[in-house]
């Protein structure tokens, strides 16, 4: 006897919400141009050792993609383009992720914190959220990066103080609309603690939004990495990252531009990967997408 196919009615909400997405094609192609990049980016100690990083060859120095055994070239000192870009990607991509996870928890404690239990809580809370967001993301990171100095997880922190705003304001939104629910009230009656209600009932049932500012708030904070490595803060040469990349190499693009290209290029496609993945699940999340 054939198997009946199920109708979108009998799904889940997180079937159904991968039944979207799945059928996003521009997402699909994002989760496996990330996936790609990131799982190339993460074997590539076995092919590529760590030492090829740093090691110089002079007299092979500005050689173009493909000559001299160098897949992308070499740089003005001679060191493997290739090698640079893939242990440089480590940073872009996965301290991005740090990047998020940090400012995520926090923001989480701190906007369902204020939205669940209101009143002084909430206005104490949020004149602090206030204050983070009546400074610029960009110019809080370069201010603490500065004061910090520069240093790997000195520029995660500082990118993930100036996300929090955003996340705890996020939060803030989906607690208030879910708080008065009655499994919420259900859960009070029982005698649930708070955290627990916050954590067990409504941050789950309204985290669809929270995951759709995560991912595209990464393809920003992907930009915003190579951009402070760029200027010189955080990630300092000869230190690999994409941004970093360019900036060793900015004197001389004019003469060789496949030191500056390849690595936009990277960024340009991370970026454009984890943008059509956020776009994915906002469709996805949206209850008035058409099936």
């Amino acid at each position: 006897m054939a198997k009946r196919k199920k109708s979108l009615s009998e799904y889940s909400t997180g079937q159904l919400v991968l039944y979207r997405f799945s059928k996003n094609k521009l997402a699909m192609f994002g989760v496996v141009l990330l996936a790609a990049m990131a799982l190339v980016i993460l074997l590539g100690p076995l092919v590529v050792p760590e030492e090829s990083v740093s090691m110089m060859h002079i007299p092979e120095r500005f050689s173009a993609p493909g000559e001299n055994g160098f897949l992308f070239g070499s740089d003005e000192f001679g060191r493997d383009l290739f090698a640079r870009i893939l242990y440089g990607g480590r940073i872009s991509l996965f301290c991005s992720l740090a990047v998020i996870a940090i400012a995520f928890v926090v923001g989480a404690i701190i906007g369902g914190a204020a939205g669940f239990f209101g009143g002084k809580v909430d206005s104490v809370l949020m004149r602090f959220i206030d204050i983070l967001m009546a400074v610029p993301s960009a110019l809080l990171a370069m201010a603490i990066i500065t004061a910090l100095g520069n240093g790997v997880w000195k520029l995660v922190v500082a990118l993930a103080i100036g996300q929090i705003a955003r996340f705890a304001r996020t939060v803030r939104a989906s607690v208030l609309t879910l708080r008065n629910m009655e499994y919420v009230e259900a859960a009070k009656c029982y005698g649930s603690s708070s955290m627990r209600i916050i954590l067990k009932h409504i941050l789950p049932n309204g985290i669809g939004p929270i995951i759709v500012s995560a991912t595209l708030t990464l393809g920003q904070t992907i930009l915003s990495i190579s951009s402070m490595g760029y200027l010189g803060l955080g990630v300092a040469s000869p230190t690999p990252e994409w941004g970093t990349i360019i900036s060793e190499n900015k004197v001389n693009l004019q003469d060789f531009p496949h030191l500056g290209l390849i690595p936009g290029i990277c960024i340009c496609l991370t970026v454009m990967a984890v943008n059509f993945i956020g776009d994915g699940l906002r469709d996805a999340f949206d209850p008035r997408t058409k099936n």
